[in-house]
């Protein structure tokens, strides 16, 4: 039989007390907080950021390309299921949906701030709140903590305290607060998540190689790389033998497809057997691609490409996602692409991407339901 799904990678919509009710005293004038966006719409203010954040595309889900703007949106608006449990398990419905990985929203915007105190007090605000939110439907929401790792110590603490709140797993930032992630100071911190059974996930758009404010030619050119920084991050813990020294790690790599992860791992293979003598990295006991295809999951949506190329993958840490209720969202209509798009795998295969994989990786209580 053919399973309900678990999107592997969905998001919230910070509701306006996010963060100015749930945050550290000391930061509450600093909190983030609604403004008005210039076209009588909402965005959130964020202090140190160079522009507020606006919340149109945040909550753009089955919308007309045609409507998709980025401001002009008041909060009120948005799909109430951004912020509200109990209306999202009535969204999850209409896509038939059994369960979904809560990702933030400003949050991701939240990584690439440069102040570390003030980036984890926002990060601790987010955890408390979204307690509340995946507390509404405990067995159909699981929610991912954000954590600003200043440093290693303090970062096993914030796993620690994740897994305290019974969330089941991690958003890194993309750029740490020391050193960098090929650096073997984390390798404590890799095996922390490895016993505390949190996978880590790098999501698009949260590191400084994000892709949207570097690009050339017109502001859409720009869409085609924001799925570089998670590439970087990849092939910097794959060559800097981050793996090698911690088997058992879990890696997710998120919303940034998976089509061109064949050529990815041919490239990375190519790399190391002609130039590693000279482009100095880590000296490894496998090729690039086995480690690739054993410890990093890749999300995706709609990305027919990956179906095309399965047999390169490893369909096994492959996981389909619905990435509600961003505008990138295949909602509603996440089983009729699937249909489509996924129409050669066998219900086992799909079965696998769409359900399996995702429950087994984040050990999730959930019981398949036939669709």
């Amino acid at each position: 039989m053919l399973k309900k799904m678990i999107s592997s990678d969905s998001h919230i919509t910070e509701p306006p007390n996010c963060y100015t009710d749930f945050i550290d005293s000391k930061f509450k004038d600093r909190a983030p907080y609604i403004v008005d966006d210039g076209k009588g719409g909402d965005a959130f203010y964020v202090d140190g950021m160079a522009r507020p954040i606006n919340i149109g595309l945040a909550a753009a889900a089955g919308k007309d390309p045609k409507d998709l703007v980025g401001r002009g949106i008041k909060f009120e608006e948005l799909w109430r299921g951004g912020w509200d449990g109990k209306a999202r398990v009535a969204d999850q419905d209409v896509d038939s949906i059994a369960a979904e990985i809560i990702y933030p929203t400003v949050g991701m915007a939240l990584c690439n701030h440069e102040d570390l105190d003030f980036k984890k007090a926002c990060f601790d605000a987010y955890n408390r709140w979204l307690q509340t939110f995946v507390s509404a439907a405990p067995k159909r929401l699981f929610g991912l903590g954000q954590i600003a790792l200043r440093n290693i110590d303090e970062g096993i603490k914030e796993l620690e305290e994740v897994k305290r709140m019974g969330f089941v797993g991690v958003m890194m930032p993309g750029n740490p607060g020391v050193s960098d992630y090929d650096d073997p100071i984390y390798d404590p911190f890799w095996q922390a998540s490895i016993d505390l059974g949190l996978p880590l996930s790098f999501h698009i758009l949260t590191s400084s190689a994000s892709g949207l404010d570097d690009h050339r030619g017109p502001r859409i050119n720009s869409f085609q790389s924001i799925i570089r920084g998670c590439q970087d991050i990849m092939g910097m813990l794959i060559f800097s033998g981050v793996f090698q020294r911690n088997p058992k790690l879990n890696i997710a790599c998120v919303e940034a497809d998976a089509g061109w992860v064949p050529h990815f791992m041919y490239r990375a293979d190519h790399a190391y057997k002609r130039h590693r003598y000279w482009m100095k990295g880590q000296e490894l006991e496998k090729l690039p691609s086995e480690y690739f295809k054993e410890n990093i999951y890749i999300t995706f949506q709609d990305d027919w490409v990956a179906y095309k190329v399965k047999e390169l993958l490893n369909l096994e840490r492959l996981m389909w996602a619905n990435d509600f209720p961003h505008s990138d969202s295949t909602w509603p209509n996440s089983l009729q692409i699937l249909n489509d798009q996924a129409a050669e795998l066998t219900d086992d295969q799909r079965n696998m991407i769409c359900f399996d994989t995702v429950k087994e990786l984040y050990n999730l209580p959930v019981e398949a339901e036939a669709l």
